[in-house]
């Protein structure tokens, strides 16, 4: 009796041990993103003002509004005209800048906080993060609850597969009675999409389908293998992802262009259908396998320290063993680039809307600065540059009805903003640097956007993430 009451002792002790690490490790992390709370009394608690001197670029039409003021009151764009004078309220000179939506990245995976400034710091006031985990909803409530400045934040619940177990990273699901009390879990406990995911058989991809249309929330599909490709063509899908999926899957790796007519013409004939082309992450590929060296990029210091250590590690000896094996494979990467872009731009003239996402947040895809990539992408495949910018404002805050709120410059929508220097209906590349953000009326400029990216580039949470990681594996499994 008495060894086992020294045995339970020493069992208590460590569990006491265990628990305070993990506490401790939890808090640092938590004081290491203190820089992104709301400061009540100071200049993050400011939302409204008058912005004068500015041309505004509404994107709710291809145009500028030369040397305009804009009202923002409580957050929220009250006014925009030629001459607004109110009393005791503060004026921003923009000093004849140019003032756009803030843009949106429909293509996430957030791992830290860190994150949403570095999302911040490249313009983009708003996220929908599409592998969802518990520590997301407690992100999001935060956000909602303006306790931290971060984009506007939405996510799926986990990512939905079938029986077959192709990872940890997803939530198998067995029959259909059980993927309908994953849908109706999800919605209560708070996540704002369902994603579906690779080896959704039709059987449980009709239950996930049904049960999404009861429950009244929308469907973000990683096209399933196992049923049609124009099985994703539903009403409660609101947008399907990644263009290397139509390559892959109805294609069969045919690059071919008169096959790839047809599927567009497929997906063109559903009035409401939305596409993410996620060219970015696919041309990443090519990135590894070109550059040896690349993980030890300055870049990669912007990725989680998990991710770098595991996911990028894993991707880039993945690739760089598979050009080792066979050199012919870096053209093959090559070419299906290229057909990736013929995909946006036949996916453009069939009338399919295109929303920009980037898989930012695994391998070497970095969280913010990839929107540019994707979006230059998007011009080289022949958009204009003011279509290229409709992916990423407008044509995005369309996808979800509870999205309406963003994507343009008008009189009762969000002030999510930036102010760049350059029109950037005539060059892109303005948008790289923002002078200042607006995010939920709140003005950052650009020495807070580029402390945002010192504190991401320097962060040392590994073991944070590993626990909030393995905290989603015990909850979700």
């Amino acid at each position: 009796m008495k060894i086992l009451k020294r045995l339970l002792k020493i069992v208590f002790l460590l569990a006491g041990v265990l628990t305070l690490s993990i506490l401790v490790i939890f808090w640092a992390d938590t004081l290491g993103t203190g820089y992104l709370k709301i400061d009540k009394n100071g200049e993050t608690a400011k939302t409204s003002y008058i912005i004068t001197n500015v041309n505004v670029v509404p994107m709710n039409q291809d145009t500028v509004l030369a040397d305009k003021r804009v009202y923002i009151k409580d957050g929220i764009i009250e006014k925009i005209a030629d001459t607004i004078a109110i009393a005791g309220i503060e004026i921003i000179d923009a000093k004849n800048k140019y003032l756009t939506p803030g843009l949106i990245d429909m293509h996430v995976h957030v791992w830290d906080r860190y994150e949403l400034g570095l999302y911040l710091s490249n313009g983009v006031t708003a996220v929908r993060n599409l592998w969802g985990m518990p520590m997301h909803l407690r992100m999001k409530e935060d956000v909602n609850e303006n306790k931290i400045i971060s984009p506007t934040f939405f996510t799926t619940g986990p990512k939905l597969t079938g029986r077959e177990f192709i990872g940890d990273d997803n939530l198998n699901l067995t029959n259909p009675a059980e993927a309908k009390e994953k849908v109706i879990s999800y919605k209560n406990r708070g996540y704002n999409f369902i994603k579906t995911y690779y080896g959704l058989d039709k059987e449980i991809f009709d239950a996930v389908l049904d049960q999404a249309n009861i429950s009244e929330i929308d469907i973000v599909a990683h096209p399933s293998q196992k049923v049609p490709f124009s099985y994703h063509l539903h009403p409660q899908i609101k947008s399907i992802e990644h263009a290397e999926e139509i390559v892959q899957q109805p294609l069969q790796f045919d690059l071919d262009t008169a096959k790839l007519q047809v599927i567009i013409d497929s997906i063109a004939s559903f009035k409401n259908a939305r596409y993410s082309p996620t060219i970015t992450v696919f041309n990443n590929i090519y990135q590894m396998m070109i550059n040896d060296s690349i993980l030890e990029s300055g870049s990669l210091a912007y990725m989680n320290p998990l991710i770098k250590k595991i996911d990028s590690k894993n991707q880039f000896e993945r690739w760089f063993n598979a050009k080792q094996e066979d050199p012919s494979t870096l053209d093959r990467i090559k070419k299906q680039h290229a057909f990736h872009l013929t995909i946006v731009k036949k996916l453009h003239e069939a009338g399919v809307t295109i929303i920009c996402g980037t898989d930012a947040g695994i391998g070497v895809t970095l969280p913010g600065f990839s929107i540019h990539k994707e979006l230059a992408f998007y011009q080289e495949a022949g958009l204009s540059n003011y279509e290229v910018l409709k992916t990423a404002t407008v044509n995005a805050s369309q996808t979800h009805s509870m999205m309406n709120q963003l994507g343009t410059v008008e009189e009762g929508k969000l002030a999510n903003l930036i102010l760049v220097d350059e029109n950037p209906l005539e060059d892109l590349s303005t948008l790289k640097s923002p002078e200042c953000v607006f995010v939920n009326g709140r003005k950052l400029n650009r020495e807070t956007l580029t402390a945002y990216q010192e504190k991401a580039g320097s962060r040392k949470n590994l073991l944070a993430t590993a626990l909030r990681y393995l905290e989603n594996l015990i909850i979700e499994k």
